[in-house]
């Protein structure tokens, strides 16, 4: 069980602040991976919480393979995001304030595909033709857009 259910089983649905890893995987297009979200239907950057004992870097390579059965073998630390805009209401109630670590993964192997149950699909999306972003994945991309992310 990970570290975040563990909680849940004590605190419920209280908000909980979450450290995590979400990672930017850009094909040769430019194009960003995103992967639409089984529990909101929504499309989402793939990521996810820190386990205990675990680098954060750490936790963005498991959280791709996780999601994406890719390897990461290079990443680029981005920014560190937190605040309002990153606060998230699960659809089963879980309120989460989330600190995210952002990743540009620059090198990676294997083959882009589905691999847990928290995704439905994965594809590339260009940056000003994006498809229902959950919100943590809309203010990042915002952000990247607006140039106040630089990747």
């Amino acid at each position: 069980m990970g570290y975040i259910m563990n909680l849940r089983k004590h605190v419920g649905h209280e908000p909980l602040i979450g450290l995590g890893a979400t990672t930017l995987v850009f094909n040769d297009k430019k194009e960003l991976l995103l992967n639409l979200r089984t529990d909101t239907d929504t499309w989402g950057i793939p990521g996810g919480s820190m386990e205990l004992y675990e680098t954060i870097e750490e936790t963005a390579v498991r959280e791709l393979k996780e999601e994406a059965d890719i390897s990461a073998y290079e990443l680029e630390l981005v920014t560190i995001l937190s605040g309002k805009e990153y606060y998230f209401e699960y659809p089963n109630g879980d309120k989460m304030c989330t600190v995210i670590v952002l990743f540009k993964v620059l090198n990676y192997t294997g083959d882009i595909k589905v691999a847990d149950n928290e995704s439905k699909q994965l594809k590339f999306f260009s940056l000003d033709n994006l498809p229902i972003l959950e919100s943590r994945a809309k203010a990042i991309i915002d952000k990247i857009n607006n140039g106040s992310i630089k990747i």
